[in-house]
């Protein structure tokens, strides 16, 4: 093969990889928001319904800080008299932001 041709095949799979690479990486921080968000909303709910001694929104943003530095919290709100917690997670990608929400509480 010659050295233009390489050259040539060099630089269209970098133009076809990067885009691929910076998108799997968008994709991999939505799961982790998603995970995030499941997480803290379940401590969150646990603390307001009395099982862990915390203020739930606080635990819910220490929950979702262990997630990473790419993610943080948006919202957290609870409804003191079910227990419930809704929670929402916010990830930042090259291509902006992915948004997670999640809610928990006891069941019935």
């Amino acid at each position: 093969m010659s050295g233009p041709a390489l050259l040539a095949c060099a630089a269209a799979t970098f133009a076809v990889a990067i885009p691929v690479l910076l998108a799997a990486g968008a994709l991999e921080t939505g799961q982790r928001a998603a995970g995030a968000a499941d997480a803290a909303a379940l401590a969150a709910a646990d603390a307001a319904s009395g099982w862990i001694e915390a203020e739930p929104c606080a635990l819910a943003a220490e929950v979702v800080a262990a997630a990473g530095a790419a993610i943080g919290l948006g919202d957290c709100l609870l409804d003191e008299s079910s227990g419930e917690a809704r929670i929402t997670v916010i990830g930042r990608t090259p291509f902006g932001a992915v948004e997670a929400r999640a809610r928990a509480g006891p069941p019935g």
